[in-house]
């Protein structure tokens, strides 16, 4: 029996602040890849760009199954060893990095490699289940057995991922092959969805829905009305039979921020209240100077089907090499611009403050400025933070940036009191009911702050995947390992 996919690919840019989307996703007849590049991080539309520009003539080529896995393995090792050239080439990138989901087809098998919280499910007769397990901090509590799994969807430090591409040697993706079913639906997503819609909503609309198209166009509707603050990003792909009368179309769809400079899209008019507000408020920032305007990216970017045929090869090479030439230009843009809309919370003589800019010098160019000094003390702080605070805490925006001081606030008024009490005040714990209420068996956390909690948490289920590679538990979190948890 001969399989196919028909698949359908839909990126929003949600409704946060964000003026760029960041995510990147791919969705052709034999590769379906998904990246969300981290919001931050310098040019996360860079790293999720390149990684799917250098995937994406896997769709072309024919892969046995025996070969699949180790193919898809060489080709995230090289998109990685991109990420660290570019990074070299350009100062103006560092830091950035981006989470990664490739499918690749294979006869009646689907290679897959995963690293980062974006998420992968399969839907398959009456069974739903997340395929991926999350490289992050709270799945390894999880592990560790110190955290429950309902606890995880809102702990604040969900967002704290252990394992990224980042150009690092150490970035190594789970990987594993599965034999595939006719009537398998397969869900890749990026956190836009997962962190705001539940696992539960998220099967019933994958159950509900006819097409792939309907069931994506579904997903971005609900995170919508999640009011997901992140760019939203969603492939759904169903096997069908190859050998069938209604033949799938072999065009490739390229939705996000590797699609920005590939298509001419008009821009989707805003239709809910908080879409239309979300539109302003970019605009808005971007009159000021806090923000880019992003005058195509207001709306769903649909990736339309084509039709199928002779030509379906040579249009799938083109676009591939379409996508590399794209990604290649986007490292061309001035980066001074770029820094203004960034901000971050560290020291500045003694006091937690927020910094407009960059942590980071080009020769004695300061690429960031001091934009608010605090009245809170670095010394009332646990000795972690105190160090985090030193290294500097990135944040993805103003709001977040604001958030994150007085969740610091918070922490050193609870020091405070644990120190009135007599008992010294070390890390900040895992748990806690309230802020001022000391910590008697205090344990490590890591050194990042979260962002901004999510409204509608999702529902982590176990992976059902049987992959190879480093598990999140044995990757170091904390003040010696900086590079390994990364704030979303």
């Amino acid at each position: 029996m001969a399989i196919a996919l028909r698949y359908a690919a839909r990126s929003d840019l949600g409704l946060g602040p964000k003026a760029r989307n960041e995510d990147s996703g791919y969705a052709g007849p034999n590769l379906l890849v998904l990246a969300d590049g981290m919001g931050g991080h310098a040019a996360g539309d860079v790293a999720s760009s390149m990684i799917v520009g250098e995937l994406a003539p896997l769709d072309d080529e024919d892969v046995g199954a025996d070969q699949a896995v180790a193919v898809l393995e060489r080709a995230l090792h090289e998109a990685n060893r991109r990420l660290t050239a570019a990074m070299r080439e350009n100062a103006d990138l560092a830091g950035m990095g981006s989470t990664t989901i490739a499918m690749l087809r294979t006869g009646t098998k689907i290679a897959m490699a995963h690293i980062g919280d974006s998420r992968a499910f399969l839907l398959r007769g009456d069974g739903f289940s997340q395929i991926t397990k999350d490289h992050s901090f709270v799945q390894q509590l999880v592990d560790e057995g110190r955290l429950s799994p309902e606890d995880a969807s809102t702990h604040p430090q969900r967002s704290v991922v252990t394992r990224v591409m980042t150009g690092q040697p150490d970035d190594e993706p789970d990987t594993s092959l599965r034999e595939t079913r006719l009537g398998d639906r397969f869900l890749l997503c990026s956190d836009g969805l997962s962190d705001f819609v539940g696992a539960d909503v998220i099967e019933e609309i994958l159950r509900e829905a006819t097409t792939p198209e309907a069931a994506a166009d579904r997903c971005i509707e609900v995170a919508l009305k999640a009011s997901t603050r992140d760019n939203v990003t969603v492939i759904v792909a169903d096997v069908v039979d190859a050998d069938g009368d209604d033949l799938p179309s072999t065009a490739p769809q390229v939705v996000g921020a590797a699609a920005k400079r590939l298509r001419t899209r008009t821009r989707a008019i805003p239709t809910s209240p908080a879409e239309k507000a979300a539109a302003l408020t970019r605009e808005a920032a971007a009159a000021r100077g806090g923000g880019e305007p992003a005058p195509d990216a207001d709306g769903v970017e649909i990736a339309e089907n084509g039709t199928g045929g002779r030509g379906a090869r040579i249009v799938r090479r083109t676009l591939g090499g379409l996508v590399v030439l794209a990604v290649l230009g986007i490292g061309a843009y001035a980066a001074w611009a770029w820094t203004k809309t960034q901000y971050y919370v560290a020291a500045d003589d003694g006091r937690v403050a927020i910094y407009r800019g960059v942590a980071q010098d080009v020769g004695p160019l300061r690429l960031s400025s001091v934009d608010d000094v605090t009245s809170v003390l670095v010394a009332d702080l646990p000795t972690d933070l105190q160090g985090s605070v030193e290294r500097s805490i990135v944040a993805d925006d103003l709001t977040d940036a604001r958030f994150k001081v007085e969740m610091l606030r918070a922490e050193a008024v609870r020091c405070r009191v644990v120190a009135s009490t007599g008992t010294p005040c070390g890390s900040v714990p895992v748990t806690a009911t309230s802020p001022a209420t000391p910590s008697t068996s205090p344990t490590t956390a890591p050194t990042t702050l979260p962002t901004t909690p999510a409204t509608t948490p999702a529902t982590t289920s176990p992976g059902a995947t049987t992959a190879p590679g480093s598990p999140a538990s044995t990757r170091p979190v904390g003040p010696t390992s900086t590079a390994a948890a990364v704030a979303r």
